[in-house]
């Protein structure tokens, strides 16, 4: 998975720093093994949120039991955020446990460099003697092997990847003759290979961290797997779905799939939960899961800052973790990394603006326990490199608390999920062109079904809001009152009654972004609003204005 970053972090200096700061090393006090169980797009779907939010009728038809498994014996947050609704910004602020905007040319996603000064929690670990590695997507997509985050060193894949497009394979292996449950364990057993490999390679008396990371949750899975494969009916998501997702057969079917693509993620870390336990190794590990934003191709999801977006789903079970609570403190999944290094008892670099979890975890308490706990900073750069014709980000930041979510587009002129490519051509972009190519228009959206029909029914009168909605553009400043609309459907920064609180809400995070150094706030934002390429932009092989938005 990873390579040393820095020599300032190899084990001989780590021990130094221990040794004047008068703590033992890490190794000396049995520090925690950690499976970190990370999946791609999931969002903040579990079935172990039900108990706790009966009005929730989406969380009431998810099935989720393993990852209920987890939840059970540690901590489910109810208000965890990501730092970006990104994949590759998300785990550069993860793995850093900072801002996105703080890991320089990390922080967007196409284009994106890895800058080897930033210390990452992973490679720290490994300095400290730890075993390290990892199973498919760890930071950003097509990640080559001997980049630092690629599969090289520290992968575990040899066994296969077949989970990462799970209800394509299974798909594949029952027009062939399987049947499902074959079909799964085939699967599931390359999942176990990969980790036994793994633990096998474990020197004997390391403790070890494990990061899990697939991607069949990320689009495109197979139009109505979740019905035929998990027995997910469309038919019982009428009525049920938020707001701004249209209630039409083609997208009840859609989020159908979405949930069974969790089942698929599900069943897979009920095999790795039961190898831990078969290996006699549950008790002394700790265990992770999350997920690096909200669902794909749906509007308020990734890549937008509403709570679809950046809301995430995160439990933590193990060593001294009293088991079976709810913690409602806001918390940013850049809080892990500090968590994770103070669980192992490793220094925490000072750059981290993310805080330890561990006095929470600890605790034998549910609900609010942390008052300085009172918001989250997300945000948002590039995402598709084309989204616009001339490759510029869509640059938003905001600040949620308990009762509020506060976002500022810096450059409201811009089409939020990207240019209406071909939309005005006489003839535009088909239902089965917009489905299955994320980059025919609108390329900050995935494709799928769900975006094909809300593109394709924009004109009518009945759904045009809905398109303008999630595609339109957006006022600079948007304030949304929580608590009587937690779905975030009413700007309310223009209403005088919210005057004070949009104030003291702007002041407070553009402070935020002031002191942790955001470059959007400094030069007009120029470290984001120049391409991440070499040369002019007429010259780029991939620009629009040499494709000619080719579908």
């Amino acid at each position: 998975m990873l390579q040393s970053i820095h020599s300032r972090f190899r084990l001989s200096n780590v021990l130094a720093i221990l040794f004047l700061v008068g703590i033992s090393h890490p190794l000396a006090a049995q520090p925690p093994n950690i499976l970190f169980l990370f999946a791609d797009d999931w969002g903040r779907y579990a079935s172990a949120y039900a108990k706790y939010e009966p009005q929730n009728a989406l969380q009431a038809l998810v099935r989720t039991p393993n990852i209920d498994r987890i939840a059970e014996r540690g901590v489910l947050f109810r208000n965890a955020f990501v730092s970006a609704p990104s994949c590759t910004p998300c785990r550069s602020a993860l793995l850093s446990g900072q801002h996105f905007w703080r890991t320089g040319q990390a922080s967007i996603l196409q284009g994106a460099k890895w800058d080897s000064t930033i210390p990452a929690f992973p490679l720290l670990l490994h300095d400290a003697g730890y075993h390290i590695g990892e199973s498919f997507k760890v930071w950003g997509p097509g990640t080559p092997n001997d980049a630092p985050y690629g599969a090289g060193k520290f992968g575990y894949e040899k066994a296969g990847r077949r989970c990462n497009d799970f209800s394509e394979n299974v798909t594949k292996m029952m027009q062939q003759g399987s049947s499902f449950e074959d079909a799964k364990t085939a699967i599931l057993d390359e999942v176990l290979a990969n980790f036994d490999q793994f633990l096998e390679a474990r020197p004997q008396g390391s403790p070890f961290c494990y990061w899990f990371g697939p991607t069949n949750v990320h689009r495109q899975w197979v139009q109505g797997s979740g019905k035929k494969l998990w027995g997910f009916n469309p038919d019982d998501f009428e009525g049920k779905l938020p707001p701004f997702l249209p209630d039409v057969p083609v997208v009840r079917e859609d989020v159908a799939d979405y949930f069974g693509e969790i089942a698929a993620y599900d069943a897979a870390v009920g095999a790795l939960l039961d190898r831990l336990e078969s290996s006699g190794l549950g008790d002394s590990t700790m265990i992770i899961i999350s997920g690096d934003h909200g669902p794909p191709g749906f509007p308020h999801g990734k890549c937008n800052l509403y709570g679809f977006g950046t809301s995430v789903t995160l439990a933590i079970s193990g060593p001294k973790i009293p088991g079976d609570r709810m913690i409602d403190d806001l918390v940013s999944l850049t809080d892990l990394a500090p968590t994770i290094l103070e669980s192992a008892g490793v220094p925490i670099p000072k750059n981290m603006t993310g805080k330890s979890l561990l006095p929470i975890l600890t605790s034998d308490r549910s609900g609010k326990l942390d008052p300085q706990r009172n918001a989250v900073f997300v945000g948002r750069e590039r995402h598709v490199e084309s989204a616009r014709a001339d490759w510029t980000p869509y640059p938003q930041r905001a600040i949620r608390t308990d009762d509020y979510l506060l976002i500022i587009n810096f450059r409201p002129d811009r089409w939020p999920l990207g240019d209406p490519y071909g939309l005005s051509d006489p003839e535009p972009p088909t239902f089965e062109q917009i489905q299955n190519n994320t980059r025919v228009t609108h390329p900050d959206e995935d494709a799928g079904p769900t975006k094909a029909w809300l593109v394709t029914h924009r004109d009518d009168p009945q759904w045009n809001a809905y398109y303008q909605r999630a595609y339109g553009k957006r006022p600079r400043c948007e304030l949304y009152d929580l608590r009587k609309d937690p779905h975030q459907m009413t700007n309310v920064a223009n209403d005088r009654a919210y005057e004070t609180i949009r104030k003291e809400l702007e002041d407070r995070l553009m402070h935020e972004l002031s002191i942790t150094g955001d470059p959007r706030v400094q030069n007009d934002g120029n470290f984001y609003e120049t391409p991440p390429m070499s040369g002019p932009l007429e010259d780029q092989p991939q620009s629009p204005r040499n494709k000619a938005n080719k579908r």
